[in-house]
């Protein structure tokens, strides 16, 4: 059994050293050559550059440990490390069939599986560096597709889409959220009719709180103005999965309507189990192909194939990442019961927790979480207490010795924040920060009660 984390790295060892042998026996094909003495080192200085180079990664917080509650990190599968191990050895370029054709078959095989996992009927896609690079694209054909007109998105969206926009040279409207953090549709329906927006862009899981847009009333209220749909599912995309309206599963409406928006950019190197970086981005309408349209006079020659890099703003892109996401989806695949088993305890670990913060004296919640994101404060009565325990909390945390640490992140928020999601606290000063938790790891479930446990005891300092 190859079990991910550390528990698995002694079988993950010899898969990667059957990659580096298999690998080595394929070239060994084409005939011995002496490498060049420039590229020689001492093989006593490279381990201890490498011991240098591993003390080094010691000055990381523990991604891989269910105590690390904090940001959206989590180490790769261990499908995915040696997929991208056995095709870096090649260093395959999948910008050109020329690069990396086996690896350009498997992004092509992987894209049509992401698009088939949203209900994608036709596609175009291709995989990219990461989630700001596919909403790039995404905003760029939406761009081209209505000039001169408006991005709208939710206040809460991620920052990508304002950076992108201004990159691009097209005004982005922020448009104001409900107190469950998602798009309001009657602010957004005020937008609509003034004929200024082109585009509108909703999101399945914000990065701040992992709340999902209403995308079906998003859709529908876009096509009424002759509107763009594009869907931000960086973070969320692969709880379609379970978008099933079950107990451990994720309201299905708003993932169901992603099939009816024009694109769509998703992140593997989220829930995907990948490394860094891979995001994806997807149109329902293969004609945009049009608005890559350019020529190379040294690539694209030894196939009437299509070519990834006729479809992509990037140039180069990793070969390794495709193998990786390809390996990786071979032995989890995009069902329910593969990758959304991954899913289910993330999600039930933060219904749960959220259940424990409810009832406790110590913490409240700031909203129900709606994908893994638990948002949660101490129960004071200032704004400037919430701010310092939160604070505390953070800090003190991660000060603790290593077999008892933990890590938490805090987010920003106004009283009148806390206000309309039902929160009484005078506000003494401006903003304050709360605690947020991601539980993104599947192990995250069973360590729920202790975290709990040990975050109300800071709490009370």
């Amino acid at each position: 059994m190859l079990r991910a984390g550390p528990a698995g790295f002694a079988e993950l060892a010899e898969v990667l050293g059957d990659a580096v042998r298999d690998i080595g026996a394929w070239m060994a094909e084409y005939g011995s050559y002496d490498p060049h003495p420039a590229q020689d080192v001492p093989l006593e200085l490279f381990r201890e550059a490498t011991a240098e180079l591993h003390r080094r990664l010691r000055d990381n917080y523990p991604f891989f440990h269910p105590r690390y509650a904090g940001q959206m990190l989590k180490p790769p599968h261990p499908a995915a490390v040696a997929g991208y191990l056995s095709a870096m050895l090649i260093n395959p370029n999948n910008h050109a069939l020329d690069g990396g054709p086996a690896t350009a078959a498997m992004e092509k095989e992987v894209v049509a599986d992401l698009a088939a996992m949203f209900g994608f009927a036709r596609h175009l896609g291709h995989l990219t560096s990461s989630g700001t690079i596919a909403n790039l694209e995404a905003l760029f054909v939406a761009r081209e597709t209505h000039p001169g007109k408006a991005i709208a998105h939710s206040a809460d969206a991620h920052y990508t889409h304002g950076r992108m926009s201004h990159l691009l040279g097209v005004e982005a409207v922020p448009v104001a959220t409900t107190a469950a953090g998602t798009l309001d549709l009657d602010a957004l329906e005020d937008l609509l009719r003034t004929g200024r927006i082109g585009t509108v862009v909703a999101t399945t899981g914000t990065t701040g709180l992992g709340a999902v847009d209403p995308v079906a009333e998003v859709v529908a209220l876009a096509r009424r103005y002759g509107a763009r749909v594009h869907v931000d599912a960086a973070y969320g995309g692969f709880f379609r999965l379970i978008a099933d309206d079950t107990a451990d599963g994720v309201a299905a409406a708003p993932f169901r309507a992603i099939a009816d928006a024009d694109s769509v950019v998703i992140d593997p190197h989220k829930h995907g189990l990948q490394p860094y970086g891979c995001g994806a981005v997807l149109f329902r309408d293969p004609a945009v192909a049009r608005h890559y349209l350019h020529d190379s006079p040294y690539t694209y020659f030894t196939s009437d194939e299509l070519h990834l890099g006729e479809i992509s703003l990037e140039c180069s892109r990793a070969g390794a990442a495709a193998a990786a996401l390809w390996l990786t989806t071979r032995v989890l695949p995009l069902t329910p019961d593969g990758l959304g088993a991954v899913l289910r305890p993330g999600r039930r670990a933060a219904l749960a927790w959220a259940g424990l913060i409810g009832g406790s004296a110590e913490l409240a919640v700031f909203q129900p979480p709606q994908l893994d994101i638990v948002s949660y404060f101490p129960a004071r009565d200032t704004l400037s207490e919430i701010d310092r325990v939160s604070a505390h909390v953070l800090e003190a945390g991660m000060r603790r010795a290593p077999e008892e640490a933990l890590f938490v992140a805090t987010y920003t928020v106004s009283g009148a924040d806390l206000a309309r999601r039902g929160h009484a606290v005078r506000e003494d000063v401006p903003r304050a920060r709360i605690l947020r938790s991601v539980l993104m790891k599947p192990e995250s479930e069973a360590h729920v009660p202790g975290l709990h446990r040990e975050i109300v005891r800071l709490s009370r300092v």
